[in-house]
């Protein structure tokens, strides 16, 4: 429950293919609990986890190669059979490595937010970069601050990465 829960996205169009594309979603979600772990524990930032084609779709950016490599060997942990329900896009975002060595600030091109009544994270990203399904480069931007996506306080002070 909590962070994973609120990522379900894109896995389904119709009102009634919902239903069946979260149960599946749910059923992935429980296989690939320890991947889904080891992705919040190491810092990786996911841009996508869904349900495409009744297979859970992840798809992220880890601050090193050997966190990259850690994510796999989990894979590799739960799917030994090569189920072929995962497909996993993962790549190495070095910058972000010798970023959280600097620290703090908005970062390069970002800029602060104050939260204000009604605000989500949704609400937020879809205002600064036109997709409320980007909430989650928010959140990870704000790790230090935020345990939950979805419990943001007004007069919160939060960093807003570039929309690069």
């Amino acid at each position: 429950m909590g962070l994973f829960d609120k990522m379900f996205g894109r896995g389904a169009t119709a009102a009634e293919g919902q239903a069946d594309a979260q149960k599946r979603f749910n059923e992935l979600k429980t296989k690939y609990q320890s991947v889904l772990n080891t992705i919040e524990r190491e810092d990786v930032r996911l841009a996508n986890l869904h349900v495409e084609g009744n297979k859970l779709f992840i798809k992220g950016s880890a601050p090193s190669e050997a966190v990259k490599n850690k994510l796999w060997e989990q894979i590799k942990l739960v799917d030994a059979n090569n189920a072929n329900d995962l497909t996993a896009d993962i790549t190495v975002d070095s910058s972000r490595a010798v970023g959280a060595a600097a620290g703090g600030g908005a970062g390069e091109g970002g800029q602060r937010y104050t939260v204000k009544a009604g605000d989500t994270l949704s609400k937020i990203s879809k205002q600064f970069y036109g997709d409320a399904n980007e909430y989650m480069r928010i959140f990870y931007a704000n790790k230090d601050k935020l345990k939950d996506p979805d419990k943001i306080q007004v007069g919160q002070e939060l960093n807003v990465p570039s929309g690069d």
